[in-house]
C-alpha cells in the first residue's frame, strides 16, 4: 500500500466555490451558505474552505461572531465524505480557533448533534467540552425538493482558546 500526501490549504470561501460544493447538503443548504458568505463581507461571520491543490473545496465551514458576545461559534462543519477520517476536520477546527484568537477572542463554541458521536469525540479529542443540551431545527430539502423542519437535540460545547496570536 502507497500512502499518499496531499497538502492542503484553508481560505475564505467564496461564492465561485458552491458549485462544487455539493457533497456538503442540498441546493437549500448551499443557498443558505451563500448568504452566509455576504455575511462574511462585513466581517460578521467567516467561512472557511479546505482546499488540495485543485482549489476546489473538501471541507467547509463557518464561524460566527454574532451569537454570543466573546466567542466565535462554529457551524455548517462539514467534510467531503469520501474524506472523512483524514485529519481534514482536524484542520479546518485549528484554522476556524486561529480566526477567532486573531480577533482577539478567546473563546470557540459549537453544538453537535446528539446523533453524531464521531464529530463529537472529534471535538472532544481538540478540547471542547459539553457545557447543555438544546434543542435545534433547520429547514431541510427532501429528494423531491420539498422543504420539511427537522428537529434535533444538540449538545453545547466549548473551548478556552490560548492567548490571540
Amino acid at each position: 500500500m502507497t500512502n499518499v500526501v496531499v497538502k492542503l490549504s484553508v481560505r475564505d470561501l467564496v461564492h465561485a466555490d458552491l458549485a462544487s460544493c455539493g457533497w456538503a447538503g442540498s441546493d437549500h443548504h448551499l443557498a443558505g451558505v451563500a448568504g452566509q458568505v455576504e455575511r462574511a463581507r462585513i466581517g460578521e461571520v467567516d467561512y472557511l474552505a479546505v482546499c488540495p491543490a485543485t482549489d476546489i473545496p473538501v471541507a467547509k465551514g463557518g464561524i460566527d461572531y454574532q451569537i454570543k458576545a466573546g466567542a466565535g461559534t462554529l457551524w455548517q462543519l462539514a467534510v467531503h465524505p469520501a474524506l472523512q477520517s483524514c485529519g481534514i476536520g482536524t484542520l479546518l477546527v485549528e484554522a476556524a480557533e486561529l480566526r477567532i484568537r486573531k480577533r482577539g477572542l478567546l473563546q470557540a463554541e459549537l453544538a453537535v448533534e446528539e446523533n453524531n458521536p464521531r464529530a463529537r469525540a472529534l471535538y472532544e479529542r481538540l478540547g471542547y467540552v459539553a457545557y447543555d443540551r438544546q434543542p435545534d431545527s433547520w429547514d431541510e430539502q427532501a429528494p423531491d425538493g420539498s422543504l420539511r423542519r427537522y428537529e434535533t437535540i444538540c449538545t453545547l460545547m466549548r473551548k478556552e482558546l490560548t492567548d490571540a496570536p
